[in-house]
């Protein structure tokens, strides 16, 4: 295998041909916290019994600072290629304040930092954590005066391309269970574990077809960037085909809303892609 070809990335926005150099793995899991067997009336409890939820932030505190949003671990990191750095600031220039209002941010709210370029790196190189559900929490309306006995998180931990997920997966898991606040019973159970994917150094025929078709099909040269997405698949092919070249791009630009319910599909960009893609195919031919 010479050449791999995926279409199931993004583009930053629909002017130029976007090529992804990376992908970011992922580690998922539920962190649970259990501190009594029944719930009990706060007024009596809260003083005595630790609550699960403030367990749980401290456990959280361990991998995640909350001033900064920034992932504590160095088993979490990896070191961030020169080229990549580099490419990081050329799309910061290209693309500037749509890096971060792209996104439906409410009113007066404020990126995580001013940093256009570190914005870049911090969603295609650094670790990031989220919390995507809840259990154990009532709604508003049906909350009472009761210190619950149990609260469960579930944790999204983003990973650099390069960083192994079931090695991450066990050290958070380590990290979250070793000596548990108070003796609560605490215990993560993780779920999925992606490794994700660097590509191999651009080969001198495929990056003057890149930058040919670019300016071919948009008057533009091609730009190069990381996605902090994850695409399974990714780290198998690049394992499986270690000496081939890798053109991996999408349609997945500026409002697309990829997976939500007015996913939007963005035509004439959608064209020209496939014209580029055509165009590196006749040159890996001709060659």
């Amino acid at each position: 295998m010479q050449l791999v070809v995926g279409l199931d990335s993004g583009c930053r926005n629909y002017e130029q041909l976007w090529v992804t150099t990376s992908l970011r793995g992922m580690v998922t899991g539920t962190l649970r916290v259990e501190v009594l067997t029944e719930g009990v009336h706060s007024g009596d409890a809260s003083g005595v019994v630790p609550s699960s939820f403030r367990i749980l932030r401290q456990l959280i505190e361990r991998i995640d600072d909350a001033e900064t949003g920034m992932v504590k671990h160095a088993a979490f990191h990896a070191q961030i290629p020169v080229e990549r750095a580099e490419q990081a600031k050329r799309a910061a220039a290209v693309l500037g304040q749509e890096i971060w209002k792209k996104f439906p941010f409410v009113t007066g709210m404020q990126p995580m930092t001013i940093d256009l370029a570190d914005l870049v790196l911090n969603r295609t190189w650094r670790p990031m954590l989220a919390v995507t559900g809840a259990d154990g929490l009532p709604p508003p309306a049906n909350a009472g005066n009761v210190l619950r006995p149990k609260t469960a998180l579930v944790l999204s931990l983003r990973l650099p391309p390069t960083v192994k997920a079931e090695s991450a997966a066990r050290q958070l898991q380590a990290i979250l269970e070793t000596d548990p606040p108070y003796g609560a019973h605490v215990k993560f159970e993780y779920g999925q574990a992606a490794t994700g994917w660097h590509a191999p150094a651009t080969a001198t025929w495929l990056d003057a077809a890149l930058e040919t078709t670019s300016i071919k099909n948009f008057g533009k040269s091609v730009m190069w960037m990381g996605e902090g997405g994850t695409i399974p698949f990714m780290a198998m092919l690049g394992a499986k085909f270690p000496r081939a070249q890798f053109l991996i791009t999408g349609v997945l630009g500026p409002h697309s809303n990829a997976h939500g319910p007015n996913e939007f599909l963005h035509i004439d960009y959608a064209k020209r892609l496939t014209a580029c893609v055509a165009d590196v195919l006749a040159a890996h031919a001709a060659k």
